[in-house]
Parts: structure tokens; C-alpha cells; sequence
């Protein structure tokens, strides 16, 4: 089956994560992406680590699957010029360079918008390029911080903390995808490309949802809260006899469920207790009755207890656990690749489902520079004397 951006070639400027991780999702969904990297190093996460296999990065191998590999050395004179015959017949360029240094190249959108004006332009920056932070460096976890995200993370009387993985990045990567889809579309209509603009501290902002809500409706800032809800309950994490679980009644009903299951129907028609509204300003006194209720039976207990009464809840589980959760092994969230050098290694799946155009996590990440002679035969018809010749003057 095709999938649905095939014949759509993409120019990967970027590096890390944010950038990478929304040119892989591209890439899964059939476009053909050419990762542009420094000659000789290449992606600064190339060199991340431990852990490595056969010398490549873990961290690398996460983000860059089924994409093609060539090195330019951009400042080269001549690499430039290479540069710009790529953004001729590209559809796409994403690049999370700091704000200016494409201009300084020569390649900012202006620029591009001359040479192809089709082409949709995606730029991934710490905070835009726009307003006055717009030339400060953009990293996850101070924009985590700046964004709110770390003050609403952690214990009630703890320090805040930053979510365990560089969500920032890979929230901004997400974003990045669906603005280039939405370019792409405009593009069907219109003919031309256009300039997408993602900002980290614009994302994490946009996560604040509900508690932005709660801001703004009260002009309190909230607070952490542990791992409960701000707005529901019981919404949290409970101790059991030997682990955790998270129980979460969203409603009155499954609230009901819950006392049924557990055989404390009096809790529900208790007034403290009957509504939702009830139960978070009496949160503490529910929390109160439940933590030693959840003490006497094991998390696969209250699991098998709880689960066919119609009341959500689920383990914690450690990251082995999940990539062999059933389910997880079911959806085709784990893909097994071989790397040139690597061996067998596993990566993540891609979790956008689609019936019948779907995407495919098919080819493993590329070695350094693997691709660079077949990227300018296939996109500007170089022969093999003209790639030798870049070689030799040390423009790849």
C-alpha cells in the first residue's frame, strides 16, 4: 500500500531531538528525508551516550529511522551551492538551527521562498522567531521550566521537576509535523509553500490546557499536586501491598463502580463524597479512607478487582515492563531493524494508525554520510566524477 507522503522529499537540516523526531515521522509516512550532517561527526546525538552498540548511538538509533544520510559541509562555498540545488526540488526543509543563522548562510525563508516557492519551510526553535527571546538557545529542560510545566510536576511540598523524558523536544517535533501537514494541504489550494514557525516555549504553553484554564478563571496560579487531578477525584496514584496503581474515576459512575467493587457503598451517597465537586474539596479526607483500603491487596489484586466493574486503573510500569506489555506488542509499538553496524536493534513504532494509507517503520537509522553519493545522483543527477570531485575538495 502506498503511504501518504510518498514522493515527497524532505531536506532534514536538524539535529538532536525536536527536529529529528518530526523529520522520522515524516520519513514513517513515506516521505523520502535526507538528513544533511556535518562531515566527518554528523548529529551531535551520534555522540551521545552511553549506551552505544557497535559504536552507534542509542539515542541516535531512536530518532532517525528510515531516513537517508549525506554529508554537506556547509561552510564550504561550494556546499552551500549544493545547498541550493537540494532546496530546488525539495518539497519540504525542516531546520531547528538558533534564529539568524540560516540568514547568516543565506538560506533563510526569504531567500528559499525565491529559489522554490513551493517549498514548506519549517523552522523549530526555542522560542520562535519572534519577540524578545527569540536569539536565546532553546533547550527541553529550561523550556520546561519557562513553559510552567516543571512547577506543576511533583510532590505538594517537593521541588518542581522536569517530566522523565524531553517532552518539550518531542511535543515541539510533534507540532512541527502537523504544521508542515497543514502547509502541504494549503499547498494543494494555493500552489505555494509557506513558513511554519514552532517555538518549544509556544508548545509547552499549549500543554497547559486545563490549568491554564484554572488561572484564568481564579488569576491563582496552580500548584503541584503530586499525581493528583487538580479538578477530579479519586484521580491518583495509590500504594498497594507491593507496588502502585492509578485509579481514576472520570465521573459519578465510575465512581459508584468503585465504591460497589470495593464494598463501600456508603461512600457514595456520603455527602462529602457524592459528586465530583465534592470529592476534590474533600480530597484529602477520600485520600484518607483509600490509601489504607488500597494497602490490603497487591496492584494485580485491585487490577483484577477493578477492571471488570468498568473502573479505569492500570500499573506503573518501568520501561522494560512496557515493551512487554501485550498491548503494546500488539499495536506494533515495537520494530525490530537491522543496522549496518548495529545488529539487530529494536525502536519504538509509529502510533499513528491509518487504515488504509499507512506509514511503516521499515528502514533501520542511517550510518554517517551512508547515502550521500545516491542523494545527489537521485535528487541532482550527479555522476560518480562530480560526487568524487565534492570529496576531494571537502565539500562532503
Amino acid at each position: 500500500m502506498q503511504k501518504p507522503l510518498e514522493g515527497l522529499k524532505v531536506l532534514d537540516l536538524t539535529r538532536v531531538l525536536a527536529g529529528p523526531y518530526c523529520s522520522m515521522l515524516l520519513a514513517d509516512m513515506g516521505a523520502d528525508v535526507v538528513k544533511v550532517e556535518r562531515p566527518g561527526s554528523g548529529d551531535d546525538t551520534r555522540g551521545y551516550g552511553p549506551p552505544f552498540i557497535n559504536g552507534e548511538s542509542a539515542y541516535f538509533m531512536s530518532i532517525n529511522r528510515n531516513k537517508r544520510s549525506m554529508t554537506l559541509n556547509l561552510k564550504h562555498e561550494e556546499g552551500l551551492r549544493v545547498l541550493a540545488r537540494l532546496l530546488e526540488t525539495a518539497d519540504i526543509m525542516v531546520e531547528n538551527f538558533r534564529p539568524g543563522q540560516m540568514k547568516t548562510f543565506g538560506y533563510d525563508y526569504e531567500s528559499v521562498k525565491a529559489i522554490n516557492s513551493r517549498l514548506v519551510y519549517c523552522s523549530i526553535s526555542g522560542y520562535g522567531h519572534t519577540g524578545p527571546k527569540a536569539k536565546l538557545p532553546g533547550y527541553d529542560l529550561i523550556v520546561q521550566g519557562e513553559g510552567g510545566i516543571a512547577s506543576l510536576t511533583g510532590e505538594t511540598d517537593g521541588p518542581p521537576y522536569k517530566v522523565g523524558t524531553s517532552q518539550a523536544d518531542i511535543i515541539a517535533g510533534m507540532m512541527a509535523f502537523q504544521g508542515i501537514l497543514l502547509a502541504l494541504l494549503a499547498r494543494t489550494h494555493s500552489g505555494q509553500g509557506q513558513k511554519v514557525d514552532i517555538g518549544l516555549l509556544d508548545c509547552q504553553v499549549a500543554l497547559l490546557a486545563y490549568q491554564a484554564g484554572i488561572y484564568f478563571a481564579t488569576g491563582e496560579s496552580p500548584t503541584r499536586t503530586g499525581n493528583r487531578h487538580p479538578t477530579i477525584a479519586p484521580y491518583e496514584t495509590f500504594q498497594c501491598r507491593d507496588g502502585y496503581v492509578n485509579l481514576g474515576c472520570g465521573n459519578d459512575s465510575m465512581w459508584r463502580r468503585f465504591c460497589a467493587a470495593v464494598e463501600l457503598e456508603s461512600l457514595a451517597d456520603d455527602e462529602r463524597f457524592r459528586t465530583n465537586p465534592d470529592r476534590v474539596k474533600h480530597n484529602r479526607q477520600l485520600r484518607a479512607l483509600l490509601q489504607p483500603l488500597m494497602m490490603q491487596k497487591t496492584t494485580q489484586e485491585w487490577i483484577d478487582t477493578l477492571r471488570p466493574q468498568g473502573v479505569p486503573c492500570g500499573p506503573i510500569q518501568t520501561v522494560e515492563e512496557v515493551f512487554k506489555d501485550p498491548q503494546v506488542l500488539a499495536r506494533d509499538m515495537v520494530v525490530e531493524l537491522q543496522h549496518a553496524k548495529a545488529g539487530t536493534i529494536r525502536v519504538t513504532g509509529n502510533p499513528i494508525k491509518l487504515s488504509d494509507t499507512p506509514g511503516a517503520v521499515d528502514a533501520a537509522p542511517p550510518v554517517l554520510g551512508a547515502h550521500t553519493a545516491a542523494v545527489l545522483s537521485d535528487w541532482l543527477h550527479m555522476s560518480a566524477t562530480e560526487v568524487d570531485k565534492l570529496r576531494h575538495d571537502g565539500v562532503l
